[in-house]
């Protein structure tokens, strides 16, 4: 008896995306205007801060300080350069004072000061040692769009020689307004070298021109989508500035991804002799499916952030959510309306033909033919199936080899030191890194590095006293000053021994709390921000963990029906970031590579970046697991054996997410091009993770433990298996034979090249009409 599979008749999905195509996309070219209108200028209303908790202690206090005691919290230094001169000299003075005036007139300027009207307190910790560089210091009040218009406004009237002396501008605001300005530049960059490259890359790929720019129309499309959703964000919460660096690299990746496994499969069904609309119905039953639970897994994994209360990561689920998600709806709306238009015209301008050696066929003329211009080149994959052969005979090798090679790789991340983003994320040459350099180097003490007590209550002038007195008592206190007193509210600001956050630095912002007092106290400064700032990320992380586990687990369950495959998936994405964490530590930490990379290091890792690397690098990784994991669950449905479809899952699958991951890295590494040393970290760490996970755990890892654990792989019990039947999907149109073996039956692919291999074991076969499908009906 023989059995045939019929194509199946185009279902909801495939008739709602191309019953009107021209429409489709007529409409969406509409909506990707008013995109355009509503996300222009998005860059000048997003912030460059957000490491710091709001609900915390500290926070509170800087609110505080700045409302009760402006002085007490500058954001603007002014860096008076004498020359040669002391900025005790007369001449040097007279210009300083009139310089401070100036400023202290300007509007939105507040609580203005200078080493030439401090008292003797104040006065030695803002001049240099040298006696050559002294400060202006002041607060500009507002908002940060505010501060950043008011700084653009006064700064080229103080900027530059001024009689005997020399003004650089530096501070907070200075750095985060020159750090915004220098990402909208760098990401211009970074898009003017990664769009050409994937083209290029594209066309190698496919082959044809026109199927390699419609990846790239998804990615324009994802990205600009997803700009005008940040700009309509920022009316109801804060976003970063560093957000659009992850909307641009996703929104081209991504989109790329998920194009690339729609074109491919959309042509492989062509070169069956399919039409375009059963092409495209097949195409989103089997490869839209997967792109489907790959972007809800990479959305799963970004929306983690969303625990955390620091805007900076909560920014970067906002962009990263939005853009999979619309990459996702525009690969599987606006793509099969396209390529239902275009149909056979998909392979159109084969622009490697020019290139193309003439290779002596071993085979019929036709078999080339469908490769170049049907199926995508790699179909075949000849090389990845020897390659999943030689891993499989060799399991134990390469699971114990690869494993103990990722584990080694990650080894530096148990030495990572935690710290805050300053001035150093800049370039050196930065005129606000350059000042706050100078006044690292060259002043008492450890600018920066302060810590101001808020003293609410009231008390009286002994209780302060004795406060004071049991403050200087502590080990790791150099200088105490203060109290200034307002009303009920007065601060101290406390200098700690060594660097500004460093070991010391944490432990004494601990002490500083502990310390009783007659009026109630809080602790803010650098240093009381980096506790405050691990301290919610700790208490927050195991939700986000856990969260991403458990819904991962879910959806993998949903798309394979197995137990052990959702385990495996998680543990194994979790290994392949390994490489990432160790190289951000030894390159970015203890700095090796900084001069290649134009970088400077500060012996640190900004908090908040391996939690948000963590849930991007998840995400992307588990994107190729899905791709991967659907194709050999495809081919276990259609033939029972377990160690084939892994063969022709990575046979199938490959190159394509080489290809894929490829692309992604050029997109990431044209991020990590960078000036901002976060970016660049961000950009380069992924580029690496990626890269990884595609070819060395989807390639060697995966093959050999599915190999080790067998058709075990595949188990589930029984009310999990029929929760899977009723709510599971999976790739694959037609009836699922996973029970093939058992019954004796046996469906196997065609080879779109022309290329089949032979069945094992004898049997009649038949042909259905679609070509697509043979049954094989084994004797006993």
């Amino acid at each position: 008896m023989t059995e045939v599979n019929s194509p199946p008749r185009p279902g909801g999905w495939t008739r709602f995306v191309t019953a009107r195509p021209r429409l489709t996309l007529l409409a969406a070219l509409v909506l990707t205007l008013l995109a355009v209108l509503a996300g222009s200028g998005v860059a000048d209303r997003l912030g460059s801060g957000g490491w710091e908790d709001p609900a915390a202690q500290s926070t509170y206090a800087t609110k505080a300080l700045e409302r009760e005691f402006p002085g007490s919290q500058p954001n603007l230094l002014l860096l008076v350069d004498s020359g040669g001169a002391s900025v005790d000299d007369p001449a040097v003075r007279a210009e300083a004072d009139r310089l401070t005036a100036r400023l202290a007139a300007q509007k939105g300027i507040v609580g203005v000061g200078s080493y030439w009207r401090a008292d003797a307190t104040q006065a030695p910790a803002l001049r240099a040692e040298d006696g050559h560089e002294a400060l202006i210091a002041a607060r500009i009040t507002g908002d940060e769009k505010t501060m950043g218009e008011t700084l653009d406004r006064i700064a080229p009237s103080f900027r530059g020689e001024h009689g005997p002396v020399k003004v650089r501008i530096g501070g907070i605001v200075a750095v985060r307004h020159e750090m915004q300005k220098t990402i909208q530049e760098d990401l211009t960059r970074a898009e003017m070298i990664a769009l050409p490259i994937t083209l290029v890359l594209l066309v190698m790929v496919f082959g044809s021109a026109i199927a390699a720019l419609l990846p790239l129309g998804i990615g324009i499309v994802a990205i600009l989508g997803t700009n005008a959703i940040l700009s309509g964000l920022t009316a109801f919460t804060d976003v970063s500035i560093f957000a659009m660096n992850l909307t641009t690299a996703l929104g081209l990746g991504l989109a790329i991804d998920y194009a690339l496994f729609i074109v491919r499969r959309f042509r492989e069904e062509l070169a069956t002799g399919a039409a375009p609309r059963t092409a495209i119905g097949t195409t989103l039953r089997t490869a839209g499916r997967t792109v489907l639970f790959s972007a809800l897994t990479v959305a799963v994994s970004l929306a983690a952030m969303l625990v955390f209360p620091q805007y900076f990561l909560r920014s970067f689920a906002y962009a990263g959510m939005a853009v999979v998600l619309l990459a996702a709806g525009a690969a599987l709306i606006l793509l099969p309306a396209a390529l239902v238009l275009l149909g056979e015209r998909v392979n159109s301008l084969d622009l490697r033909r020019a290139f193309r050696r003439r290779r002596k066929e071993s085979g019929s003329a036709g078999a080339e033919g469908r490769t170049a211009e049907g199926a995508a080149p790699s179909e075949g994959g000849r090389g990845w199936a020897r390659t999943a052969d030689l891993v499989m005979r060799r399991a134990p090798f390469f699971a114990l080899g690869t494993t103990a090679v990722l584990v080694l790789l990650g080894l530096p991340f148990t030495g990572v030191k935690f710290g805050t983003a300053d001035d150093r994320q800049l370039p050196s040459s930065a005129e606000s890194h350059v000042v706050q350099q100078h006044i690292r180097d060259g002043f008492p003490g450890s600018p920066g590095g302060g810590l101001e007590i808020l003293a609410e209550g009231g008390a009286t002038g002994p209780q302060y006293a004795a406060y004071k007195e049991r403050i200087a008592a502590l080990p790791e206190v150099a200088r105490v000053d203060g109290p200034l007193v307002h009303g009920d509210a007065a601060y101290f600001t406390v200098q700690p021994e060594g660097e500004a956050v460093d070991d010391a630095a944490q432990d004494l912002v601990g002490d500083l709390r502990a310390l009783k007092a007659p009026f109630d106290t809080k602790v803010t400064g650098t240093a009381a921000v980096l506790v405050d700032s691990r301290h919610a990320i700790g208490a927050q992380l195991p939700w986000a963990g856990a969260f991403v586990a458990v819904v991962t687990l879910l959806l993998v369950f949903l798309l394979t029906g197995s137990v052990l495959i959702p385990l495996q998936a998680v543990l194994l994405n979790a290994l392949s970031l390994t490489a990432m964490f160790g190289a951000v530590v030894w390159v970015f930490q203890d700095g090796h590579l900084s001069g290649p990379l134009g970088f400077t290091g500060t012996g640190s890792i900004e908090t908040t970046l391996p939690v948000l690397m963590f849930c991007v690098a998840f995400g992307l990784s588990m994107d190729y697991g899905v791709f991967l994991l659907s194709r050999i669950k495809e081919e276990y449905d259609r033939t029972g054996d377990h160690e084939r479809a892994v063969r022709l899952g990575l046979q199938r699958t490959g190159g394509l997410i080489t290809a894929a991951a490829v692309i992604l890295a050029v997109v990431m590494v044209a991020i990590g091009t960078s000036r901002v040393t976060n970016t660049k970290m961000l950009g380069l760490g992924i580029a690496l993770a990626v890269l990884m996970d595609a070819m060395v755990v989807r390639s060697l890892l995966v093959p050999a433990i599915m190999r080790l654990t067998g058709r075990a792989t595949w188990w589930a019990p029984a009310p999990l298996r029929r929760l899977h039947e009723r709510f599971g999907l999976s790739e694959g149109g037609g009836e699922p034979s996973s029970d093939a073996g058992r019954d004796r039956m046996r469906l196997r692919p065609v080879d779109p090249t022309g290329h089949d291999e032979p069945a094992d074991g004898d049997g009649e076969e038949s042909t259905d009409a679609s070509g697509g499908l043979r049954a094989v009906q084994r004797t006993r």
